[in-house]
């Protein structure tokens, strides 16, 4: 016997998550300047950027709860942060710009890897000379963008679903003993797209997603800066919503394309359409903005005829911050020399980049036997947003999603900081992955991360 289709009686609904709430949405384009710095990969034998194969984004949400505290995400095409001092100015401008409270904004970036060096420190290098002013002009568009999207916020409803997209494998590949980046055709992934509708008076005036898959289709073959697959999700899901897409990277520490490390766009754009697709049907098994279904009653006919019909819905004005930190662990650290005397034997450009990417990982982060890792999230109705600034492994999203089944959590890598370290599983550490080595902390971190995100979220469900 069914016991779910035995229980279902007229009249009851099937639920729709959801944020009830004052919405608004913004953009600003930051394509970023031709000839800026954009040497992101150690086997680039170049370094200043030849133009653009897509826009840049950003895209300002402006939610404004029962609670009257408003709260901003903007979703940014950019590379990542590499010294706390760059993220710490143009958040801090952004936070200044819009007289709001640190828990109050969160500034995700995709995570693209053709993109600009977002480094102050690197303006004596070939193209450097234009971060400063960039960074200042991606502070702008965010005050810009968040401005407006709080100006324009009026009573709207954001409703959420998830769907499957097999974009993203793992990359974690054994070959002949030796740890390598790349995909694992015996690993499982995690394919969860979470996606929010955005309606106001019944109309989409935006789509937001969150998808975990590391943005590194495009390597240092292309000397133009692209939002990689990021750009044609975006086309797709816009052209058939006729609304902005926004854009959160998931907790993708371990996944990315099968297929990647090119210089043929028309790849990353292959990608962006697969994931676009994913989004539109997972919005199209979406009833009207609005409305659940709600079983009316039986037709009889050859068969009787259960009638679901879609019906008003209410709901979803809860709300709550969170700003909190975990004291993570951290593992006997080399010395910058011992780092160049281990790799002295790699390419010069890759021990250069290694290095570099050692000496700013740890500049403002670390500071004692231990570091404090901050955390953000926010009860948006029936909805979760938890945001970090490392690269944690997709454990830390299908822990929280199988810890709350009937909420929708966005899990968003890459976001605010200090901390733009990876999160790595124990076996991670294991088998000598990149991320192991690469990381400051202590096998237990992500453990650690999981446990205190999963007391956060607990404890906004509570209140």
């Amino acid at each position: 016997m069914n016991d779910t289709a035995s229980a279902t009686k007229l009249g009851d609904r099937i639920r729709i998550p959801r944020t009830q709430a004052r919405i608004g949405v913004a953009r600003r384009d930051i394509t970023p300047p031709t000839g800026i710095r954009a040497k992101n990969w150690g086997p680039a034998d170049w370094e200043r950027s030849e133009g653009a194969h897509r826009p840049f984004e950003l895209t300002a949400l402006a939610v404004v709860s029962a609670d009257e505290r408003p709260r901003v995400l903007l979703a940014v095409d950019g590379t990542w942060w590499r010294r706390v001092a760059d993220e710490q100015g143009v958040r801090g401008a952004i936070l200044d710009g819009l007289g709001l409270d640190p828990d109050q904004l969160m500034l995700s970036l995709s995570h693209t890897h053709a993109g600009a060096v977002l480094c102050a420190a690197d303006a004596h290098l070939p193209g450097g000379e234009l971060i400063p002013g960039y960074l200042e002009a991606l502070a702008a568009a965010g005050i810009a963008a968040g401005r407006e999207a709080l100006e324009s916020a009026v009573p709207g409803l954001i409703e959420w679903t998830t769907g499957r997209c097999t974009l993203a494998a793992d990359r974690e590949l054994d070959v002949d003993g030796r740890a390598l980046v790349g995909y694992n055709p015996g690993a499982v992934a995690d394919d969860t797209v979470t996606t929010g509708r955005l309606s106001v008076d019944g109309i989409v005036c935006a789509t937001l997603v969150n998808y975990a898959c590391h943005p590194t289709t495009l390597a240092w073959q292309s000397r133009e800066v692209s939002p990689d697959y990021v750009g044609a999700m975006r086309e797709i899901v816009e052209s058939a919503t006729d609304a902005p897409c926004l854009f959160v990277q998931g907790a993708s520490g371990e996944l990315a394309p099968r297929e990647q490390y090119t210089g043929d766009v028309a790849i990353a754009d292959r990608h962006g359409r697969s994931l676009g697709h994913a989004v539109l049907a997972a919005l199209d098994a979406l009833p009207a903005p609005g409305e659940e279904l709600t079983l009316d009653g039986v037709v009889e006919s050859g068969a009787p005829l259960a009638i679901w019909t879609g019906r008003a819905a209410a709901g979803g004005e809860e709300a709550g911050s969170s700003l909190t930190s975990v004291e993570l662990p951290l593992r006997d650290l080399p010395t910058l020399d011992e780092l160049a005397e281990e790799w002295k034997d790699i390419d010069p450009r890759s021990r250069e980049e290694r290095l570099g990417r050692a000496r700013n990982l740890r500049d403002g982060y670390i500071d004692g036997p231990t570091v404090q890792h901050p955390i953000w999230a926010w009860r948006l109705g029936d909805a979760v947003i938890v945001g970090h600034p490392g690269e944690a492994y997709s454990r830390l999203q299908t822990t929280l999603r199988r810890r709350f089944p009937e909420t929708p959590i966005v899990v968003m890598n890459l976001t605010n900081g200090p901390g733009f370290v990876y999160l790595p599983t124990r076996d991670a550490y294991d088998r000598g992955a990149y991320q192991a080595w690469q990381t400051p902390l202590a096998p237990g971190a992500l453990d650690l991360l999981e446990e205190h995100a999963v007391a956060v979220v607990a404890d906004l469900l509570d209140r």
